[in-house]
C-alpha cells in the first residue's frame, strides 16, 4: 500500500532517532537483561496526538488571500471540507493525503469535514452530494485511504441526521445505514469521528413547553453508529450560543448512555456564535451574527473543544448579500468582524 505523507515522515524520524540510539532502550538499543518492550506497549503508554498537539492552520484557506485586514480570522484554525463536486473520486485520496502529510509536519491536529451525502442538505443552497449508495461509498473509501497513517478530526456529514430526524429529506432508508458504514470506515483509518446532530435551536417539538424537544434524535446516533464514532458535533455552521449546545450536548451524551452508548464525546462549532441574542431561524449570512470564541481542544469530560468547522467570511447562500454558499466574502467576513463600516459587496 502506498505510504502517505503522515505516515513517511513517522517511519523516517523513528528510523533517525533509532540509528541515533536516542529513543532508549528497545528502539535501536537494549539494556543488557532486560527485553525490549514491544511497538504495541509503546503506544499504549504513549499518549494520543490529538491530546497533546494544538490545531492545524492550513495558509491555503480562502482568507488567507484576503490581506491584514483578515487576520483575526486567518489566524485561527479552521476545518478542510471535503465535497466531491472540489475533489472527486479519483483525486480525494491524494488532498486529504497531502493536507494530512502538513499538518503532521507541523506537529498539529488536522480537522475535515466530509459532506457528500446522497440529497445533501435536502435541494437547499449546499444542495449537491454524491448520485448514490455505491458513488459515495467508493468516494469515501478513497478519503480514508488519504487519512491512514494520520490522526485528524473529521466532522461527518453536517445536517444529515436532522434533516433525517425532521423528515424533510428524501433517501431516507439509506441514509443511516450510509452514515454507519462511513463511520466505521473513517474511524478504521484513524479519524476520532463526530457524526454531526444538528444543533440546540433544531429540535422536535416546542423548546419552551417540552422537556424533551430533541426526543429520538439520541436514538438516530446510535443508529448511525456513534458508538464506532468518537462523538458527535453540533452547531456547525449555526449560530447557537455555546451554554446552550453544552446544554444540548450533555443531553444527548446522557441519553445515548441510556441506549447503551457509554463515553460518548462531542464538539462544538464557534465559528459565528458570538453574538448575543441569535434571532431563530435567520441562518443564512445573518446580518447580526459575530466571531465566537477561538477553536480549541479542551478535553474536559465528554466535551473535546470548540472548532471552527465552517470558515467565517464564507457564505451561506444568496441571501443577505452573499454570493453562492462556500464562496470569499469581505462584507459578510466584515459583519462577523462587528466593523461598523463593512466592505461594500463580495
Amino acid at each position: 500500500m502506498l505510504l502517505r505523507p503522515a505516515r513517511l515522515l513517522a517511519l523516517a524520524l523513528a528510523l533517525a532517532l533509532g540509528v541515533l540510539g536516542l529513543l532508549g532502550p528497545g528502539v535501536g538499543s537494549a539494556s543488557p537483561g532486560a527485553a525490549a518492550p514491544t511497538g504495541t506497549a509503546a503506544e499504549r503508554r504513549a499518549p494520543d496526538p490529538r491530546t497533546v498537539r494544538g490545531l492545524y492552520v492550513d495558509s491555503r484557506m480562502p482568507v488567507h488571500a484576503q490581506g491584514p485586514a483578515y487576520e483575526p480570522i486567518a489566524k485561527k484554525a479552521q476545518a478542510l471540507w471535503l465535497g466531491s463536486e472540489y475533489y472527486p473520486t479519483d483525486r480525494v485520496a491524494d488532498v486529504v493525503g497531502e493536507y494530512v502529510g502538513l499538518a503532521e509536519a507541523a506537529d498539529k491536529t488536522p480537522m475535515l469535514v466530509v459532506y457528500s451525502i446522497p440529497d445533501r442538505d435536502c435541494g437547499q443552497y449546499s444542495s449537491g452530494g454524491l448520485p448514490g449508495v455505491d458513488a459515495y461509498k467508493k468516494w469515501v473509501a478513497q478519503v480514508a485511504e488519504g487519512l491512514e497513517g494520520s490522526s485528524p478530526l473529521l466532522v461527518l456529514e453536517p445536517d444529515a441526521l436532522p434533516f433525517y430526524h425532521g423528515g424533510e429529506c428524501g433517501n431516507a432508508d439509506n441514509r443511516v445505514k450510509l452514515l454507519r458504514w462511513a463511520t466505521r470506515r473513517l474511524a478504521d483509518a484513524g479519524a476520532w469521528v463526530y457524526i454531526d446532530a444538528g444543533h440546540s435551536g433544531w429540535t422536535t417539538g416546542d423548546p419552551t413547553t417540552d422537556d424533551t424537544p430533541w426526543d429520538g434524535r439520541a436514538e438516530l446516533l446510535r443508529k448511525a453508529g456513534v458508538a464506532d464514532a468518537r462523538g458527535f458535533s453540533t452547531n456547525v455552521s449555526n449560530f447557537r450560543r455555546t451554554k446552550d449546545e453544552h446544554h444540548y450536548a450533555r443531553w444527548m451524551v446522557r441519553e445515548l448512555k441510556r441506549l447503551g452508548v457509554k463515553g460518548t464525546k462531542y464538539v462544538v462549532d464557534t465559528s459565528r456564535n458570538g453574538a448575543k441574542k441569535p434571532v431563530d431561524a435567520d441562518v443564512i449570512n445573518p446580518t447580526w451574527a459575530r466571531l465566537g470564541k477561538a477553536p480549541r481542544l479542551a478535553f474536559d469530560g465528554a466535551f473535546d473543544g470548540a472548532l471552527w468547522v465552517k470558515h467565517p467570511g464564507e457564505s451561506d447562500g444568496t441571501v443577505n448579500g452573499g454570493p453562492a454558499s462556500g464562496q470569499w466574502c469581505d462584507l459578510l467576513a466584515d459583519r462577523l468582524l462587528g466593523k461598523k463600516e463593512p466592505g461594500p459587496g463580495c
